[in-house]
């Protein structure tokens, strides 16, 4: 069937960069988390230095959250064309093709959601503790110049 292809584009293909990228993300959290947890704020002693170092990948997070909804839409978008495909290929309008086409759609665009949003919160929450290691390194240096 002509829309077969587009069915496992949004399957494999869309949900699939989706799922990788909530890997990523979540793999990236870990990794931050646990450097954080690690990380001695006096030993360090350019708060620049100690700024790349806290901030490292956290962009690709922030990547991840301003595009997952993007690829979302991009398979709603081709479950909509598969929709369309199938509804054109039959003839007659069979509300089944039109249903599975639809849900196919709506599942991606709902992955792409709940990946944007896992990203969102979780950059936040390391950026947030990012910032308390800066501002606790910028105390302790702050009581040794005076």
């Amino acid at each position: 069937m002509h829309g077969d292809w587009i069915s496992g584009a949004i399957d494999y293909g869309v949900i699939g960069l989706l799922a990788l990228l909530s890997i990523i993300v979540v793999a990236i959290g870990i990794e931050r988390a646990m450097y954080y947890r690690r990380v001695d704020v006096g030993a360090v002693g350019d708060g620049k230095v100690l700024e790349l170092a806290l901030t490292g990948r956290l962009f690709v997070i922030a990547s991840v959250a301003s595009n997952a909804p993007y690829l979302g839409l991009l398979g709603t978008v081709l479950g909509i064309m598969l929709t369309f495909a199938r509804m054109g290929e039959g003839g007659a309008i069979d509300t089944g093709q039109i249903m599975s086409g639809l849900a196919l759609a709506l599942k991606a665009t709902a992955i792409g959601l709940v990946v944007a949003l896992v990203a969102v919160a979780l950059y936040n929450a390391l950026l947030r503790r990012a910032n308390v290691l800066l501002l606790q390194w910028e105390i302790a240096h702050a009581r040794k110049d005076v």
